[in-house]
Order: structure tokens, then C-alpha cells, then sequence
């Protein structure tokens, strides 16, 4: 694969990526990249109507039960940086089939157990191969299609498959559960992840490994994980410890520690480092990360709190729960679609401006509810709202982050992008939560956080402006200013 890359006067790298493989093999690829991504995804949320059948057969208390979703959702989020460097130092297809062969196998043994303690186990390798897989699939795609429409194209089908996958976790898993048993929440990935794996090495060439001796920044992965993942997991408890609590409080401490050491590592020492310093120096880096973290922040905790209102306060069933975010699935999934034509006419910017700015406006008309709205006067309107804004502002952050990256980063990329996302909605989640719990009633409380996330979706609105403007009769997602 042949590449060039120039800067012009005003510090932009200019990529010419070309690939050599034809259109129906990257047809494939891409829908490869989105059926790994699928499951990713999916595995977040479709335990989630299972836990009651797992607590009845494998005798979980409360605490140990968090720990089925806990586990996954903590490893997952502590070595996604780790992940996505893989896939640049040994390869894409070798780190793709390693993500699916450990997501696979540990979803088969995760699927027998006779125990909880091995449930729990499997769920945290579960995590660990879907923190290779998730930036893997990005740097799949990034990697086969040229920068351009085309690759808008493809990420736009990336994201409605990954915004399916988060939506449809508890319809299927509700699905499956009543026909057949919770087991088959996880032995379900075993058929799908061995023809991924099949579909891998015959789709995707050999590498050869860009790592040496020594070359993989062993102190950056331990310190990334070790801050990620003390960080997630002091932020979680603060829904129930409250922030000064001292579980947050020495998650947080440690979380930052680790780091800061982490940012020294990597500037100074390290060879061949998790995240390039010359990556995150360019503003489009810097400005369209800080927005997939606060889009993180409001839209992963959308699917939380709906579901609890649906189910506390509209007594829904956990099957009916899934059907109720049916609009919510194919009004972004529509929107997402729409986003490359989109993009064409008002560049990655104003289109990320203008998907913030619905999705403000969607919270905000959601945030009228109270417990005596139903669904249609309560929940239809705003979905189609807030879910069109999802769609619309998820792609072209996508494609401001990995635009103009070097091949040999794009995993790098992948991996940073992600783990904001993962970051925003865990930091999110635990801040709309102790929200949540104020005094006031629930009728406020609802209102209070739907608020909070209107006002978040401005933010990025707000942030979005830092980016650059496109060039007049260029794609601006091939140019990309420091």
C-alpha cells in the first residue's frame, strides 16, 4: 500500500492514502469491522435483562451481580489504548483475529458456568478481547478506505451498527432469555465470532509485525491501564458513596497519578508510545476528542435512565423496555445514514454543531416528563429528536479524529477515540446519577438530568467551533490543521 504525505504552509497534513483492494473486498471488511463491533457493543447491555435469571441459577447477592456488568464495562475501559496500539505494531489482521479468538472462547466458557466466580472471570476476559477488538475494527476500516467520501461513508455504517448493537442489547438479550436461557446472552457470540475469525484471515493479508524487542511501551500500557481503569472505577461508586466517599476518592487520586506519569512516559521516554505525542498536538485531535468525551457523557447515560423510567415509573417489562427504544434504534440508525451526504454540504464542523444542537434540543423536550406522562406524550417526540442529533454528530467526530493520521497510528487513534467515548459516558453516567439521587422527587430528578445532558450537547456545540473550516471546494476530511 503506497502512501504520500505532504504539509502545506499552514502546518495541514495532506494524506493520499491508496489501497489496492478492490470494492468487494472492502465491502467485506466493512462489514466485518461492523459485525466485531456488533457484538462489542452489544455485550455492554445484553446482560442486563438477563441478571435476574443469572442471580436465580448461579446464586449471585447484589454486590456480585453488579460485578457480571461491572467487570466487563471496567477491563474493557483500562486497556482500550493498549488495544488500539496493537493493531499498529503487529498488525491488523493478527490483533483483529487475537480480539475475536479471546471475545469468543471466553464468551463459550462464560456461557457454561456453573459458578459465578468464573462468570465474572470470562466477563472481564470478554472485556479485555472486546478492548482489542473495538479499535481494531476502526483501524480496519481507516486503513482500507482512503480518506474521502467513501470512508465517511463507511464510518457513518460503522456507527449505525455500533448505535444498533447499544440499542438493541436489551430487546435481544430479552429475546433470548425467554426462548431459550441466559446462557445464550454469551454462547450467542461463539457461531458469530468464528466465522469473523474465518472471514478475517481470509479477507485480510499477512503483516508483517512493525514491534521489536522491546518496542511496546510496556511502562505506558501499565501506567494507561492502571489510570483508566482506577479512574472509571473511583468514578463509578460515586452513585452510591457520593463523591467524598473513600473508594472515589482514592480512584480518582490514583487514576490521576497514573496519568500524569502516563503523559511523562510517553513524551520523554518511550520508544514507541500508546498515544504519539504528534498525535494529540493536532487541534483536530485535541478539540474532536474533548467532544466524543462529552458526547459520551449525555448520550451513553440516555440509555440508563430511560430504561429506569420505563420501568419504574411506566411499569414496563424488560422485553417491552426493549421494544419502547425501538424509534430511539431506528431514528439514529436513519440519522447516521444521512450523515455522509450531510457532511458534503455543511463539513464535519457544522455538522457536528448542528447534531449537538438537536440533541439539546432533545433533552430538553425531555426533560418535560413527569410520572404521569405516557409514552407517546412523554418519550416519542423526544427520541426522534435527540436520536436524530446521536446520528448525525457521532460520524463526523469519527472522521475528524482519524483523518490525516499516519498509518502506522491510525490504531493508536482508534484506541484514544474510544476510550474518551468509554471515559464520557462512565464520568457521566456517575455525575447524572448523584444528580438523580438530590433531593427533590423523582418528577425533578428526571428533569434535572435531562437538563444536565441538554446542556452537555451545548457544550459540544460550543466546542465544535475550535475545529477548522473547511476549505472551499475541498473535503475538509482531508485537511487538517495543528
Amino acid at each position: 500500500m503506497g502512501r504520500r504525505e505532504a504539509r502545506d504552509t499552514e502546518g495541514r497534513i495532506d494524506t493520499g492514502k491508496e489501497t489496492g483492494a478492490p470494492a468487494p473486498r472492502r465491502a467485506a471488511l466493512l462489514w466485518l469491522s461492523c459485525a466485531a463491533q456488533f457484538m462489542v457493543v452489544l455485550d455492554v447491555s445484553v446482560v442486563n435483562v438477563a441478571l435476574p435469571s443469572i442471580r436465580t441459577a448461579l446464586g449471585l447477592d447484589a454486590a456480585g451481580l453488579q460485578w457480571v456488568v461491572g467487570s466487563y464495562a471496567l477491563v474493557f475501559a483500562g486497556f482500550l489504548l493498549l488495544g488500539g496500539r496493537l493493531a499498529d505494531l503487529y498488525g491488523r489482521r493478527r490483533t483483529l483475529v487475537c480480539g475475536l479468538v479471546l471475545f469468543s472462547v471466553s464468551s463459550l466458557v462464560g456461557g457454561l458456568a456453573t459458578g459465578p466466580g468464573l462468570l465474572i472471570a470470562m466477563r472481564a476476559v470478554q472485556g479485555l478481547g472486546a478492548a482489542v477488538l473495538a479499535p481494531a475494527t476502526l483501524t480496519v476500516l481507516t486503513t482500507t478506505f482512503p480518506e474521502g467520501p467513501g470512508r465517511t461513508k463507511a464510518l457513518a455504517i460503522w456507527t449505525a451498527v455500533s448505535s444498533a448493537g447499544g440499542a438493541a442489547g436489551n430487546l435481544i438479550g430479552g429475546v433470548l432469555t425467554d426462548a431459550l436461557s441466559w446462557r445464550w446472552i454469551l454462547l450467542i457470540n461463539v457461531p458469530i465470532g468464528a466465522v469473523a475469525v474465518l472471514a478475517a484471515l481470509y479477507l485480510l493479508p499477512s503483516e508483517r509485525s512493525r514491534a521489536v524487542s522491546g518496542r511496546l511501551d510496556v511502562p505506558g500500557a501499565v501506567l494507561a491501564t492502571l489510570g483508566v481503569t482506577a479512574l472509571v472505577l473511583g468514578v463509578s461508586r460515586a452513585g452510591t458513596q457520593g463523591w467524598t466517599g473513600p473508594a472515589v476518592l482514592t480512584g480518582l487520586a490514583v487514576g490521576v497519578v497514573a496519568l500524569i506519569a502516563f503523559a511523562v512516559t510517553e513524551t520523554r521516554y518511550a520508544a514507541a508510545p500508546l498515544v504519539p505525542p504528534d498525535l494529540v498536538r493536532l487541534r483536530p485531535i485535541r478539540v474532536g476528542n474533548a467532544a466524543m468525551l462529552l458526547a459520551g457523557g449525555c448520550f451513553i447515560p440516555m440509555w440508563y435512565f430511560l430504561s429506569l423510567y420505563m420501568q419504574e415509573v411506566l411499569h414496563y417489562g424488560a422485553l417491552a423496555t426493549g421494544f419502547g427504544f425501538l424509534p430511539h434504534t431506528l431514528v439514529g440508525i436513519a440519522a447516521a445514514r444521512l450523515a455522509p451526504a450531510a457532511m458534503e454540504r455543511t463539513g464535519a464542523r457544522g455538522l457536528i454543531v448542528l447534531g449537538a444542537v438537536l440533541g439539546a434540543l432533545g433533552f430538553l423536550w425531555q426533560s418535560g416528563i413527569d410520572t404521569d406522562s405516557g409514552y407517546s406524550d412523554g418519550l416519542l417526540g423526544p427520541a426522534i429528536v435527540m436520536s436524530a442529533g446521536m446520528g448525525l454528530l457521532i460520524t463526523p467526530i469519527i472522521t475528524t479524529v482519524t483523518s490525516g493520521i499516519r498509518e502506522q497510528d491510525a490504531g493508536a487513534a482508534s484506541g484514544l477515540m474510544n476510550t474518551t467515548r468509554q471515559l464520557g459516558g462512565v464520568v457521566g453516567l456517575a455525575a447524572l446519577v448523584t444528580l438523580a439521587t438530590a433531593d427533590g422527587g423523582p418528577d425533578l430528578a428526571y428533569r434535572t438530568v435531562f437538563v444536565a445532558m441538554a446542556a452537555v450537547c451545548a457544550g459540544v456545540a460550543v466546542l465544535a467551533l475550535a475545529l477548522p473550516a473547511p476549505r472551499k471546494g475541498r473535503d475538509d476530511s482531508v485537511a487538517i490543521r495543528r
